[in-house]
Order: structure tokens, then sequence, then C-alpha cells
């Protein structure tokens, strides 16, 4: 293999780490928020799911046959609808949040999975969200068709990076979520109103989460089947952790998780080996729960930055 295949081989397996990156990236942007605020959703993964197949299906021959757009939008309301749901849940009623959350991706694993099979009965295809080739931007070599060859969802997910730090640090909604995330009693004693905080930020994270199906299932792939989030939903819970509750830190922890977790079709189409030996597909699909287990493992040493009142309820009047 030459030089110039190897590079090009590199390109190829870059961009698709930048795509594969988006749904990492919503979902796990949408985290930041919900965290910050004091709350730990780990109903992301059902919400993804319900996000890909709500939005393939009213995208598909089989549903609708709607505009993508549409598919991306039915998907956020999803996503925004089960976000209020938890917050009802963990924040109103108060139930323990880690449990809540379980909950919550059992039930968008079996009710996805119920609808697939109601709805579509097989395999859902559609056609999605295309490549967008920027002009000049597009014909770089190599750079090119890293950055400037992805489709819409790809480019808003990264943008919303520098977005999302701005609103957490420069703005009052930011501020806000920060001090409840801190210190509730003490934001509850400055005049804000802690419980709408966190309902907003679960509604965003849920509409994030749904978002972060929808690219999977009509920009990325597009396909849709059983369980076909595989675990992203949890892997973006820790990337939150992974990055210390930074967007940027996140995007570069979502491109890692993204180039592991396609190890196993770069070995494949690439006949990748180690010693004149073919390397085991299922050791490759091993590699990023292995790198999800490290990363909470190793999280016990970001607790100065975690939020201080993660999973804890607030009631007005305790301490």
């Amino acid at each position: 293999m030459n030089n110039l295949n190897i590079v090009q081989i590199g390109a190829e397996a870059l961009a698709l780490a930048v795509l594969f990156a988006t749904p990492f990236l919503f979902a796990a942007l949408g985290e930041v928020f919900v965290q910050r605020s004091g709350v730990l959703n780990l109903g992301v993964e059902g919400m993804m799911l319900m996000g890909a197949f709500t939005s393939i299906y009213v995208v598909s021959s089989k549903g609708l046959g709607a505009d993508p757009v549409i598919g991306l939008l039915v998907a956020m309301v999803v996503g925004a609808l089960l976000g209020l749901a938890m917050a009802v849940v963990s924040v109103t009623l108060q139930a323990e949040q880690g449990i809540s959350g379980i909950g919550f991706t059992l039930f968008g694993l079996g009710l996805s999975t119920l609808l697939f099979k109601l709805l579509a009965g097989g395999v859902i295809t559609a056609r999605g969200f295309q490549s967008l080739y920027i002009p000049g931007l597009s014909d770089i070599p190599y750079i090119g068709k890293i950055l400037f060859q992805q489709n819409v969802l790809t480019y808003l997910a990264f943008a919303l990076v520098p977005i999302s730090v701005w609103v957490l640090n420069k703005t009052t909604w930011g501020l806000q979520i920060r001090a409840v995330g801190q210190n509730p009693a003490a934001a509850d004693a400055m005049g804000v109103n802690v419980a709408r905080v966190r309902y907003l930020t679960l509604i965003f994270g849920g509409m994030m989460a749904g978002v972060a199906g929808a690219s999977l299932s009509i920009a990325a792939l597009p396909v849709f089947q059983e369980n076909m989030t595989e675990g992203r939903g949890f892997i973006a819970v820790a990337l939150v952790y992974f990055g210390g509750w930074s967007p940027w830190k996140v995007m570069g922890g979502a491109l890692l998780f993204s180039i592991a977790n396609n190890l196993q079709y770069w070995a494949q189409n690439y006949n990748l080996q180690i010693a004149g030996s073919p390397i085991a597909p299922n050791l490759l699909l091993m590699v990023p729960y292995v790198l999800t287990i490290l990363v909470l493992v190793f999280a016990r040493q970001r607790r100065r930055q975690e939020p201080a009142a993660l999973t804890k309820p607030f009631t007005r009047g305790e301490n």
C-alpha cells in the first residue's frame, strides 16, 4: 500500500468519524445542559431510539413519505415530550434519577420495537439528508472530504458546540443553569425558579436526544432496525463525564468514541491486520464499551468539576 493510498484511507476514515460523531455530539451536548442543572438523565438511549424511529417512519414510504426536515421536527417533538415526562418524574415527583432514567431507556426500547413491528414489519429505509458540497471548500484535497462533504445535521452538531459554550457562560439562562446545578437553594433565594430551569433543560436535552436519533436514522445510515442506537445514548452520558461538562471537550470525546465505534468497519474494509492476522470483529466491537467503562472509572478524578447538586432533588425550604 503506497503513501497516497494511506492518506486517502485516512481521509475517508476521518470523514466517517466526523459523520458518526454527530449522534454522540447532539445527545451529549443536550446532556451537558441537563447535568449542569443538577439532573442526571439516563433515558437518553430510549429517547434516541424513539427519535430514530419516528423520524425515519415519517420520511419513509412505509409512513408519510415526508421531507427529511419534517422527520427531524417530529423527532424533536417526540424527544421533547419524553424530556418533559422525565422532568415530571425526576423534578416534580423526585424519583431516583438513575432508576427512572433506566426506565425511560427501557420504555423507548420497548415502544420503538413495538411500533417498528406493528407499522413497518421489517427494516425501514428512506432517502434522508444528503451530503452538502460547499463550493471551493469541498474540493480541497483530503480536508474537503473530511470537513466539507457532510450532511446538514453534522454541520449543525459541530456549530452547536461554540453556541453551547456561549449560552452556558455568557447568557442569563446559562448562569441560572449553572447556579441551579451548583447550589439550588442559593439560586432559589436569588429568585431563580429551580424547577422551571430543570424542566427546561430536560425538555431541551430530550429534544437533542431525539435529534441525535434522527441524525442516525435519516442522515448517517439512513435505515432503522431494532435497537439501532446500540448503547450510543449511554456513551453520550459518559462523554459528559469524559469532557468534564465542557462542550469543547465533549466534542473531542465524541470524535474519539466515533473512531472507536468504527474500528470494525475500517478493519473489514481495509483488511487491517495485527502480526499478519486479521483482527477479530468481536474484539473491535468491544472497544467503545471498554472505553466507556474506562471513562467512568477515571471520571472519579473529575469530581471537582461535577455540578455539586447533580442527582440531588430540591425542595423549597430545605437545605
